[in-house]
């Protein structure tokens, strides 16, 4: 289909989703009226007829100022941000990284923010068995579709003896960068798999990590306390190096860049990192448990309603969300 008609039928079919669904609360990820504007005509209709509040979500980093401003004139600018939004929440920490500070949010839409903290702790391991024997180190390249120089200098970086060495590759990198990545892997006895099912839990139980800096991964560390060496992406967008720097600066996790980075310098890093364990309390990491308060009191605005793990209320009763 033509991009066109494409964008043409996804509105149709969100805006028959909005109107049949009926929700109390939509929550829009990132792009305020979709990748194409494919959202604005039903979100205009939902405000008109005041049938949900609404809530723009936004990671804790956009991209440099000049790149992240120039999406909002694509947008039309601040005012339909304010025309189509109740509040926006940025899942960070403002002492750690403050959008509207660094440029990246307008200063005329700070009013509407909510910071969430980072959607970190309260991440529960899974019920699978960890993959490795302990002790282990791991290296995950998030997603993997452009992990392919991160992996591949892990692949071929010995571990401390006595260390096993765990490398994620991801669901989405291309298989021959996957089938190379395992050939290098060979020679250091790495074990290499493309996806795990409990990310989390086998984190908990490795000795370090060495990591890009996508928002998942590093949420996904930062409810750890093991000692981490972020080599954030740096093509295409600032955000990851951007993220890297703003948690490396008070010593949450180590940066280094992927064009300086050998298997020499990450064995040592392994070898001066593994049994050392790194606090991170001081982080606001409690946006899991956050976010439903804020739902909470935007459905419901007035005394403080408290928000149970496993609401009491019949689902009928509770309030309909989209995401």
């Amino acid at each position: 289909m033509h991009m066109k008609d494409l964008v043409s039928l996804r509105g149709a079919v969100l805006e028959g989703f909005l109107k049949g669904f009926r929700p109390d609360l939509i929550i829009i990820d990132r792009h305020a009226t979709g990748i194409h504007g494919e959202l604005e005509a039903a979100l205009n209709r939902v405000r008109a007829r005041r049938g949900a509040r609404t809530v723009l979500g936004l990671r804790e980093v956009l991209d440099s100022p000049k790149a992240a401003l120039a999406e909002w004139d694509r947008l039309g600018g601040p005012g339909v941000v304010r025309k189509l939004f109740d509040e926006i929440w940025v899942y960070g920490d403002p002492s750690i990284h403050d959008p509207v500070a660094a440029g990246e949010i307008p200063f005329s839409l700070r009013g509407m923010i909510r910071y969430t903290g980072y959607l970190a702790t309260g991440r529960s391991p899974g019920s699978v068995p960890t993959f490795m024997p302990a002790p282990f180190v791991m290296t995950t390249v998030g997603g993997g579709s452009d992990g392919r120089a991160l992996a591949g200098i892990a692949a071929r970086t010995r571990v401390p003896v006595g260390l096993r060495h765990l490398i994620v590759t991801g669901p989405q990198m291309p298989a021959p960068d996957l089938c190379h990545i395992r050939r290098l892997a060979a020679a250091t006895g790495a074990t290499v798999v493309a996806n795990l099912d409990d990310v989390v839990g086998h984190l908990r139980q490795a000795s370090a990590v060495v990591s890009m800096g996508g928002y998942n991964s590093v949420c996904e560390i930062m409810s750890t306390d093991i000692p981490a060496l972020v080599v954030p992406r740096e093509h295409s967008r600032a955000e990851q190096l951007i993220r890297a720097r703003s948690l490396a600066r008070d010593g949450y996790l180590q940066l280094h860049r992927i064009g300086t980075l050998t298997p020499q310098i990450l064995a040592d890093w392994l070898t001066q990192s593994v049994g050392t364990r790194v606090d991170r309390s001081r982080i606001g990491l409690n946006g899991l448990n956050r976010v439903p308060q804020l739902a909470a009191d935007l459905l419901h605005p007035g005394p403080l309603i408290e928000v149970l793990p496993r609401p009491s209320r019949t689902t009928e009763s509770a309030g309909r969300v989209a995401v």
